[in-house]
């Protein structure tokens, strides 16, 4: 990609990016807020930018650092221009939306816009001093929805996304804020809620909520209207607890893998909601990147100006046994094998699978796990190495396309209905639950053990996940069939079994820390 697109709205839309993602099997990409943000004052003052963009003014107005500054095109029309590169791939286009605070900050904050025109009527302030702002977004104010031309402003502002500029969905960040009273708290039935439910155009788009805030009551997961989506947190720290941290604080069993991989129906499974509300990730642009979650045990945030303490500290990482790079052979093919279990865990499981951008290349921060204010080599994604086939970041990205393409070709590994609590006695069952030597498993094997097989029947196939999530190999009795392995995280070369999947036998072993996925 020619060096002046790197970084922009036009790189974006480069044929090599979009081969990429078309290789990997995407089929929708979210991007970062790209509506126009002021950067905070104490950032500038250390020679820091916003770099992530959580911090909007103008929300109808493309960001402009995005921008090629090619002659002859303006940020909104190179914005639309990508838009429409995307969707010749058969991609949608979703952006992160920020409505629950504006860059004006607290009282001590700039005069930007809103609280000049009307201070009282956009923000939310505080009943014992209305000199100061609510701050349950953590940022300094919040929008108040609940006033009509609040609403009026945001609504519009979803409408121009959607209807000028080419946008198929948005990630409402904070949501929780967006259906908050200050009397009566979070209520799913809010103004803003309603009317993007009775809106011709906005009710077709996709709607995904960052489900918590740090105001009282504000964590919702499963609690937004049905027709969102949500990130869900839960599954994220379930998969790290089971795959990275046994025999370790923060450890997850059977029960509770389980219940994640199978899309958390104790909080989506209601009022007709589908188990594709559950947006899972074991990453996202807050925290950890793929590498940096089996190469750190503690952040590395110094580069903020913070002293370190800024970022979260519950990370439910491991580092292999050596803190950052290391050149031990040992290490680096543990390293390797978890990020690959963890990224088949996450598409082989039930929901909306989301990737995060560069942990298909294998991208560190150098532990940084709040790295918004890096806009340098920290966050930039590298590309050198992808043309060499052998190389790490080839292999890895190779992965990520088998995982995708299996998923496709598996319709039981992506079920929109949820699996019954008990198999049917008239009908294949759908799944069943296996204890390592083929027997079902019980209520008290949820609470021993760290292997377990899963068995998809339908009509036509059958499909079987191994899991060995513990530190010894496991034997595994299969269930009769002529199985087949198609996928081995502990294989190094992930296109392997693609060709030639590998004939089973009733027994197998799988090793530690390794997920096997077999058909019939």
């Amino acid at each position: 990609m020619p060096k002046p697109l790197r970084g922009t709205y036009a790189g974006l839309a480069d044929p090599a990016i979009l081969d990429h993602l078309q290789r990997l099997g995407i089929t929708t990409l979210s991007l970062m807020p790209v509506q126009h943000r002021a950067d905070e004052q104490r950032l500038l003052a250390k020679g820091l930018t916003n770099h992530w963009g959580y911090n909007t003014i103008g929300w109808f107005a493309p960001e402009a650092r995005f921008w090629s500054g090619r002659p002859g095109t303006t940020p909104a029309s190179e914005f639309r221009a990508m838009a429409d590169a995307v969707h010749a791939r058969g991609m949608e286009l979703v952006i992160d939306v920020v409505y629950n605070h504006s860059a004006e900050s607290d009282e001590l904050g700039p005069t930007l816009s809103l609280r000049g025109i009307d201070n009282a009527l956009y923000y939310h302030l505080r009943p014992d001093d209305r000199a100061l702002y609510e701050n349950w977004a953590g940022t300094g104010n919040c929008l108040n929805l609940g006033e009509p031309r609040v609403l009026q402003l945001v609504m519009d502002s979803l409408r121009f996304w959607a209807c000028e500029m080419g946008v198929d969905g948005f990630r409402f960040d904070l949501a929780p804020v967006l259906g908050r009273d200050a009397q009566r708290g979070f209520d799913a039935r809010a103004p803003f809620f309603a009317a993007m439910a009775q809106d011709p155009v906005l009710s077709r788009t996709l709607r995904i909520a960052e489900p918590w805030d740090i105001g009282p009551g504000g964590y919702r997961l499963g609690e937004f209207p049905p027709g969102w989506l949500e990130w869900n947190d839960r599954f994220r720290d379930t998969q790290r607890g089971f795959w990275l941290r046994q025999g370790r604080e923060g450890a997850a069993g059977l029960g509770d893998f389980a219940h994640r991989f199978t899309a958390s129906s104790a909080s989506f499974a209601h009022d007709g909601r589908a188990p594709t509300a559950s947006v899972n990730f074991i990453t996202a642009h807050d925290g950890f990147t793929l590498r940096d979650l089996v190469s750190y045990e503690q952040r590395h945030n110094l580069a903020n100006g913070e002293d370190n303490r800024d970022g979260h500290a519950h990370n439910l990482s491991t580092n292999c046994g050596v803190e950052g790079p290391s050149d031990d052979p040992a290490v680096r093919t543990m390293r390797a094998r978890l990020q690959r279990t963890l990224l088949a865990t996450l598409l082989l499981s039930q929901g909306t699978p989301m990737l995060l951008a560069g942990d298909e290349l294998g991208h560190s921060q150098g532990g940084n796990n709040n790295a918004y204010c890096q806009d340098n080599e920290t966050t930039w994604l590298g590309w050198i190495g992808l043309s060499d086939p052998a190389s790490e970041r080839a292999r890895l990205t190779a992965f990520v396309a088998r995982l995708t393409a299996l998923r496709r070709e598996a319709p039981v590994l992506r079920s929109t209905r949820w699996w019954p609590a008990e198999p049917p006695t008239d009908a294949p069952p759908g799944i069943r639950w296996l204890r390592p030597d083929g027997l079902p498993m019980t209520p008290a094997d949820w609470h021993a053990g760290t292997a377990l097989a899963i068995l998809f029947e339908s009509a036509e196939d059958a499909w079987l996940v191994l899991v060995n999530a513990g530190p010894s190999p496991v034997a595994f009795t299969l269930p009769e069939g002529d199985w087949r392995c198609c996928l081995a995280t502990d294989a190094e070369d992930p296109d392997a079994l693609r060709c030639a999947p590998r004939p089973l036998g009733r027994a197998v072993e799988v090793p530690v820390s390794s997920l096997w996925l077999a058909r019939t």
